[in-house]
């Protein structure tokens, strides 16, 4: 169960309480029967080990199909032209 943080808006008590996800927020200090409010702060959240990172996902791979489509490339011995470039609209006439 998650730990929340409750501060009194009046006399300034703080405290922290275990509730459920599905339980209601405490409106009511129990100190002097004040309005509670939720402290929120940062979550200390570490990723540690691989998989976590952008990168360790594409070390292995990109370097691994560079060097197989290079191979492909090299052993066709083909010499088409990889892309040939597409022809541009007409221009429009210009309204005056």
């Amino acid at each position: 169960m998650p730990t929340y943080s409750y501060r009194c808006t009046e006399c300034s008590t703080a405290f922290d309480i275990q509730q459920a996800f599905t339980d209601d927020s405490l409106t009511e200090c129990p100190t002097c029967h004040g309005k509670l409010r939720k402290v929120f702060s940062a979550v200390g959240v570490t990723f540690n080990g691989s998989g976590f990172y952008r990168t360790d996902s594409r070390a292995g791979s990109s370097s691994s199909s560079s060097s197989s489509s290079s191979a492909k490339s090299e052993s066709s011995g083909s010499s088409a032209p990889a892309s040939t470039p597409a022809a541009a609209p007409a221009a429009a006439p210009a309204a005056s």
